[in-house]
């Protein structure tokens, strides 16, 4: 029998698709960059105009998508990722043409409108930093977001005059960020983990997103109130599917920042139990919250089926790679770009994974790996490939640190992948992007 089609949209697909194929799916996948292994998992790819952290175009991802439902027949409807939440009208447009399954684009647009949002988390009593709509007195207390963005790489310190268009300020407050993992089915949650995340400071982009691990510990009352306030959220709007909540941890004290509402950047992380969590993300869309996932074990207390923690981190180049050479990727690498493509400055390359007996000990382990693969990259591009260092992990590879699966895992597969078109994405929303690179071999990520 011919396993069910679904429809994948994102900025990057390459999660989604494999979450899909482990729960048993064809993944037809849209997305902005048709890494390798995207491709190798998708039952067919279209690549979408569009920038990182702005999504896909409105008019491509269309199309993109029209073409992949006739390719696939028959599907069981459309699952969104990252780059949506600031195009709630595409959204709508999307939702009248296929099943969304996840979250609907009215609950979207009550969670990113920032001032929507901030009067609901007041009016449910959940701590949020104040926001603004306007300039203040005082900037240097504040950071510039812009609305429905995601990966961090759009925050900075707030300046003096106007805002910028598209944007808004949100109060500094202190704290570790966290978040809480959980399905959602509209009325009630079933909490998965707590992750830890962190960020890699680039040129302009002091918040960019890094990696997480987990999963991992919250103080138990900070965390009954944490899940409380998420439940109430997901009551007032109807939230379905895998959804997170970002916050910041200062000791007993703790704010609610936003809620991530589809599979994030976690999804690596989590899914790694007994029961595949993309089917689990369709049947809470549908309104069936699987009870079995009440009670995922914390750290020191790991039940069967699931392997410890994981991590996973970005490697962003810290100078241009103008032709990606053909490599054999570890099999602890994913989001993997096509052999020739060009990496501008600032932009992901890869994802690396490891996995440890706790939070702690993968992101270690995780520290290594990135570490290793630089080294290995820089030793075999003709040109200098340069990636942006995260000193907080990195500088535990001095330390002698070993990887759960043991050094030996980092030998590499043996597996060349065949150049590809061009990835400069130049989105039509209105945000662009650099120009491919020429000649049909040239591929910008």
């Amino acid at each position: 029998m011919t396993a069910p089609a679904v429809l994948i949209a994102a900025q990057s697909g390459r999660a989604l698709a494999a979450a899909a194929r482990r729960a048993g799916y064809r993944p037809f996948v849209a997305d902005l960059f048709g890494d390798a292994d995207t491709r190798a998992l998708a039952a067919g790819y279209r690549r979408v105009p569009g920038r990182l952290g702005a999504g896909p175009g409105a008019r491509g991802v269309e199309a993109a998508l029209d073409s992949l439902a006739a390719e696939a027949g028959e599907s069981v409807g459309l699952v969104l990722g990252s780059g949506f939440e600031g195009a709630p009208e595409l959204m709508r447009r999307l939702a009248g043409r296929f099943p969304v399954l996840g979250a609907s684009p009215g609950s979207v647009s009550a969670l990113k409108d920032p001032a929507a949002f901030a009067s609901l988390c007041g009016r449910l009593g959940i701590p949020h930093p104040e926001i603004a709509l306007a300039p203040v007195p005082d900037p240097e207390a504040w950071l510039t977001k812009r609305r429905g963005a995601s990966g961090g790489g759009h925050i900075r310190a707030a300046g003096p005059g106007r805002l910028p268009a598209g944007t808004y300020l949100q109060r500094r407050v202190p704290g570790l960020p966290r978040s809480l993992n959980a399905l959602a089915d509209g009325r009630r949650i079933a909490v998965l983990a707590v992750t830890e995340q962190w960020a890699a400071p680039g040129p302009g982009r002091p918040f960019r997103y890094a990696g997480a691990a987990g999963p991992a510990a919250l103080p138990p009352g900070l965390r009954a109130a944490a899940e409380g306030a998420l439940a109430a959220l997901v009551a007032a709007t109807g939230l379905r599917g895998l959804v997170s909540a970002d916050l910041l941890v200062d000791g007993e004290a703790w704010w609610l920042l936003e809620i991530n509402p589809r599979p994030g950047a976690t999804l690596d992380v989590l899914d790694r139990g007994a029961t595949p969590l993309f089917a689990d993300h369709l049947a809470a869309a549908e309104g069936r919250l699987p009870e079995h996932r009440s009670g995922l074990p914390q750290p020191g207390s790991l039940g069967p089926g699931f392997l410890g923690a994981a991590a996973t981190e970005i490697l962003y180049a810290e100078g241009e790679i103008p032709a990606v050479p053909p490599l054999d990727w570890p099999d602890w690498t994913m989001d993997r770009p096509l052999a020739g493509s060009r990496v501008e400055a600032g932009a992901p390359i890869c994802t690396v994974l490891a996995e440890g007996s706790d939070a702690a000990a993968a992101r270690r382990a995780v520290a290594l790996r990135a570490a290793e693969l630089r080294a290995r990259l820089e030793g075999t591009a003709a040109t200098a490939l340069a990636f942006a260092g995260h000193r907080s992990i990195l500088g535990a590879c001095a330390q002698g640190l070993s990887s759960p699966r043991g050094q030996d895992e980092g030998i590499l597969r043996h597996i060349r992948y065949p150049t590809g078109p061009s990835k400069t994405p130049t989105d039509l929303t209105g945000h662009t992007g650099a120009p491919p690179a020429p000649g049909p071999e040239g591929a910008t990520r």
